[in-house]
């Protein structure tokens, strides 16, 4: 489904992104860090996010806990509860958006087009 050098790929972009981010947004932040680190790191909870898309499937529930929780585990081995992994969804969203929108997009042309039938 989806081969294991992509993901590292994705990871790997995803990650050296995530410290960069972490570096500049770090020193800005108000109140208290966290007592204790997540489980899951911000680079692995984008990358899985990002995966979904590419998998296939219809919904984020069946491949959260049906695939990747089963049949990926060498690559997230400390994966959390779907509801965890949810909040963790929300609280990553401004990174990924920012990763998105300056990694994952190409040159505008100026032209766009919206095509909603399937491939």
């Amino acid at each position: 489904m989806i081969i294991h050098s992509k993901i590292t790929e994705i990871f790997c972009l995803v990650d050296e992104f995530c410290k960069e981010y972490d570096q500049i947004v770090d020193k800005h932040l108000l109140g208290n860090p966290p007592k204790r680190p997540s489980v899951m790191s911000n680079s692995e909870v984008i990358t899985i996010t990002i995966l979904f898309q590419l998998s296939g499937f219809r919904t984020f529930k069946h491949f959260y806990i049906y695939y990747l929780q089963k049949h990926m585990r060498d690559d997230f081995p400390a994966t959390v509860s779907y509801n965890r992994f949810t909040e963790l969804m929300q609280q990553n969203l401004m990174p990924m958006t920012l990763f998105l929108k300056t990694c994952c997009l190409g040159d505008s042309t100026g032209i766009s087009f919206v095509d909603s039938t399937p491939c």
